[in-house]
């Protein structure tokens, strides 16, 4: 098993992974707050998250991958005012819209995907062992803080100080003793949900749903907590000390992805719906978007624009079309393998615009072998580049690319593009060129793209 490095935000440095558990990796990223449709900004941690997840199993890990849903929180109960709905119905309405980004992506559904409001009486017994510890506090208002002055440490992820932090903001701070303590439970209002503890009925505050529902499902300690840039603090910070404040060792390595960008600036969802997933999807395929959103290193920012989308897809469809014709030459499908120089490069804090370089480098080789039908070595560089794609999420041979429903599609538009070539060849054969021009001219106004080769055209999509 070789040595995978990462880059721990804690310590601010790439380091070996060594698992707490010798063969397996409990991994736990925090996923949607299901209060509308995921655009692309959401949708990048889903991706780069999955390319850890299938790189470690590829170097043989058995991973046990946690994404959560947070189902309850003060964005989804405006949304419910504003959309006159019930909360819950709001959550389930952006829950399954997320779960079909994902799904068109090929973002493989995690181990367990616990719902925050599933895990209440977790929150409880995490509450009732932090206040008989001393660490946080309930003054009587229906509230429970936890007391940051009496944390060891705390903002090591951030690096910030206490003093310079302003107040948490979460409650009112008339009950606090500090006002950067920050809440784990939030007293019931009038017309809110709520369940009942002994402090008093409320619902959880954000940070706690995680703590919670790390522990139930990984235990006092596992090794990789993941999510966005934007998380670090406050989200993951009261993450630490609330468990550490319980006994907890928590995570042993936290890592972070950047941001997709517009003009610099990170993604909102106030630019309007273009940006988001499904409006994208009628613009690029699944495979497509995904290429897009992996390409960068995940610790990079990634600037979008619609140029920068389309170009990536046009450089895909030509690694897709090689890849094609590898098999129109083969026979088959050729079959996948994990070059060691594309092993090196992942195991380097998963170093993707490397191994893009990679593919692009067997692409050019492979075109070349094509062109001189040698099939050995067609197949030993298709292969290099499926294995790659295999871990990028974006092989083209994937059943999750080709469903019942698309694998007809694709074959009836194959099937009609083939008499129309037939047509062609026709033509050609009688010499009617005008006639063979005037086909092709059709096909290409399709957006398709016609390669007369020795073994007859073939064609592919621009």
């Amino acid at each position: 098993m070789s040595t995978v490095r990462l880059y721990d935000t804690a310590t601010r440095a790439v380091r070996d992974f060594q698992p707490l558990k010798k063969g397996e990796v409990s991994m736990y990223v925090c996923g949607a707050t299901v209060q509308a449709a995921p655009h692309v900004g959401h949708i990048r941690s889903g991706v780069n998250f999955d390319i850890l997840r299938r790189w470690l199993t590829a170097s043989g890990y058995n991973v046990t991958f946690i994404r959560n849903v947070t189902d309850i929180d003060d964005k989804i109960l405006h949304k419910a005012v504003h959309e006159e709905i019930p909360w819950w119905a709001v959550a389930m309405k952006y829950e399954r819209a997320f779960a079909l980004a994902y799904e068109s992506l090929n973002v493989l559904p995690p181990t367990y995907e616990p719902r925050a409001t599933g895990h209440i009486t977790q929150m409880i017994e995490l509450m009732e062992k932090l206040i008989e510890n001393g660490s946080a506090y309930a003054p009587g208002n229906g509230d429970v803080y936890l007391e940051v002055r009496k944390l060891k440490s705390y903002l090591t992820l951030s690096n910030q100080k206490l003093d310079d932090l302003l107040p948490a903001g979460d409650a009112d701070e008339t009950y606090k003793r500090d006002p950067r303590d920050f809440a784990l439970w939030k007293a019931a209002k009038p017309g809110d949900p709520s369940w009942p503890t002994p402090w008093g009925a409320g619902r959880p505050g954000w940070h706690l749903e995680c703590s919670a529902m790390a522990h139930a499902y990984l235990g006092a300690e596992f090794d990789i907590h993941g999510g966005g840039l934007d998380l670090i603090f406050p989200h993951h910070e009261n993450e630490i000390a609330q468990s550490q404040a319980a006994g907890y060792g928590f995570a042993k390595l936290w890592m972070h992805n950047a941001w997709v960008t517009t003009s610099g600036e990170k993604m909102s969802k106030s630019l309007g719906n273009s940006l988001q997933v499904m409006e994208l999807l009628k613009r690029v395929r699944g495979i497509e978007l995904r290429w897009y959103l992996g390409s960068a290193h995940y610790r990079s920012m990634l600037e979008f624009s619609f140029e920068a989308l389309e170009e990536s897809a046009t450089a895909f469809r030509r690694v897709e079309s090689f890849l094609q014709r590898a098999k129109e030459l083969l026979g088959t499908i050729p079959n996948p393998a994990i070059a060691p120089e594309f092993a090196a490069v992942m195991n380097d804090d998963l170093s993707v615009p490397q191994g893009l370089a990679l593919i692009s480098d067997w692409q050019r080789t492979g075109n070349t072998a094509l062109s001189n039908g040698d099939s050995q070595e067609v197949g030993k560089y298709a292969g290099y580049i499926r294995g790659a794609l295999d871990i990028l999420g974006c092989d083209p041979f994937d059943a999750a690319y080709n469903s019942n429903s698309g694998a007809d599609l694709s074959s009836a538009v194959d099937g009609l593009i083939a008499l129309l070539l037939e047509q062609r060849e026709a033509a050609r054969a009688r010499k009617d060129f005008a006639a063979a021009d005037s086909i092709r001219d059709r096909i290409t106004a399709m957006g398709i793209s016609i390669e007369d080769t020795p073994q007859g055209p073939r064609w592919s999509i621009n």
